[in-house]
């Protein structure tokens, strides 16, 4: 299979300088999906020239909010267009299924259609009263400058989206490095902002590894932002890396998200039902490779039995398999790594007094599969409690009153989403209102809207994506004060 060209400088596609490549595996069978450009220092440092000049001498940063808001439209436009190709290229490249390939595809859409709707719909700037008519003073913003963007493996397409488009919106210019185990539909996505009619330069990508790719670009000197959603561990590194040039940091860096459910929840046949279901698309969606996956299930104990046995039921009959085969629910994860990963943790939260109830085990044949797996008897000591899987694999832990079910929800260093199930609309307020989590849902789990703030608490990160404040990240805020009749101050003598 020959070299796609996947390093995207100043306009022109081109293969690493080193000549270096690396081979993109389907998670499924392990076969080559594709060989893209394995980049370096010096590609890095060749796209950030590109995107300095032009952020420093291009057209970009002045370009009138309307006409970028409007690439942005086309560009939302051409996704809509090739939503099959690239939703199906999803799939192969992360593992999931075709339908959740296709989602993300939409939300994508969704997301450009957001920021270019935000900017074209904001004032001019925010005056400020200075108590005198010969005073205008206001708020203005403008574009940080040049962003570095470095998003995951696990919805590269959708957290490439939630930084590009504001980044674009605020007038900046990027280089994006995607994860180097699934970057195909960041190319893919790239080569659309280039059909939509993105000039030259403000738009560069870096296919390649974390060291050299991304610790690089986080301590470049000519680098005004770095945007990261990733691991704690890359996390706080990246932040290192940025503290010697004071650049701006933003950081989305996981959680281990808390489902607390309330027995009156599950009173009803229908409410028990759906709390069931919830709980499986909060733990197993995307095969639990989701920042905010419910994997955390926190149940009122005198609902255990019952609905520990039917989740453990239901979570038994999940299909597992290719995720474009009609019927597959679940598809692999997303490399050998993060299998060996997943066991690991099975087997400690095993050896320390949990007691499996479901899954489990890898099934025969090829690829990264894993059961979807339930851990009944967990606590708070476990690694499998304590830290992010991001596997199939959801825990259980008990409780008896809500200040309880609040206390074991918050004890974790991550806030990042929890969901809260109950009938009672009193009690719905006081927990969520208590949860130190920058998502929290109220008798559901998992969807997210692009007007809302998503970002956490604690270790899940710094800073906020979507909403006003997704958009704020990519700006510096200045003042301009201006005197309409000047007159000496007479300060000093003289």
């Amino acid at each position: 299979m020959s070299e796609q060209k996947t390093i995207y400088t100043a306009g022109t596609w081109r293969s690493a300088a080193s000549g270096a490549s690396r081979e993109i595996l389907d998670p499924v069978d392990a076969f080559v999906l594709a060989v893209v450009a394995q980049g370096d220092t010096a590609d890095t440092d060749a796209a950030v020239s590109a995107a300095r000049a032009a952020f420093d001498g291009g057209e970009w940063p002045g370009t009138p909010v309307a006409e970028r808001a409007a690439l942005l439209r086309r560009t939302a436009d051409l996704l809509q267009r090739d939503r099959e190709r690239i939703g199906l290229l999803e799939s192969l490249d992360a593992g999931k299924t075709l339908e959740e390939g296709r989602v993300d595809v939409d939300c994508v859409v969704d997301a450009f259609r957001y920021f270019a709707d935000l900017v074209t719909g904001e004032a001019a700037g925010r005056v400020v009263d200075a108590g005198s008519p010969d005073i205008r003073s206001v708020v203005v913003h403008e574009p940080v400058g040049v962003c570095a963007l470095i998003t995951p493996w696990n919805y590269p397409l959708l957290q490439a989206s939630w930084k590009i488009a504001p980044a674009l919106a605020a007038g900046n210019t990027f280089v994006i490095k995607p994860s180097e185990i699934t970057p195909l539909t960041t190319v893919a996505l790239v080569e659309l902002l280039a059909e939509a009619g993105l000039p030259a330069g403000v738009a560069n990508l870096v296919t390649g590894a974390g060291d050299p790719v991304g610790a690089r670009l986080a301590s470049h000197p000519d680098v005004d932002l770095v945007s990261f959603t990733g691991g704690l561990a890359s996390g706080t590194k990246v932040m290192r890396a940025a503290a010697d040039t004071v650049k701006k940091v933003a950081l989305e860096l996981g959680g281990k998200n808390p489902n607390v459910v309330f027995a009156d929840a599950c009173a009803s046949e229908d409410g028990f039902d759906t709390a069931v279901d919830q709980a499986l698309n909060a733990a197993f969606m995307h095969s639990g490779q989701v920042c905010s996956a419910g994997s955390r299930l926190i149940v009122e104990e005198s609902l255990r039995e019952r609905f520990v046995a039917e989740l453990a039921r239901r979570t038994e009959k999940i299909r597992i398999g290719r995720g474009t085969d009609p019927g597959v629910e679940c598809g692999p994860l997303v490399s050998a790594a993060q299998l060996e990963r997943t066991e690991s943790y099975v087997a400690s939260a095993l050896a320390e007094g949990a007691v499996l109830r479901a899954g489990g085990e890898r099934p025969p044949g090829p690829g990264f599969f894993y059961r979807p797996t339930v851990l009944d008897r967990c606590h708070r000591r476990m690694r499998v409690v304590r830290e992010e899987v991001f596997g199939p694999v959801l825990t259980v832990e008990t409780f008896r009153t809500e200040d309880e079910a609040v206390a074991l929800a918050n004890d974790t260093e991550y806030g990042l989403a929890g969901g809260v199930w109950t009938t009672d609309p009193d009690r719905a307020r006081r927990v969520a209102g208590r949860l130190r989590h920058g998502t929290v849902w109220i008798n559901d789990f998992h969807p997210y809207l692009p007007q809302a703030e998503w970002g956490g608490f604690g270790k899940s990160g710094i800073g906020r994506e979507l909403g006003p404040s997704g958009l704020a990240e990519y700006r510096e805020t200045k003042h301009v004060y201006q005197n309409l009749a000047p007159r000496p101050v007479r300060w000093f003598a003289g």
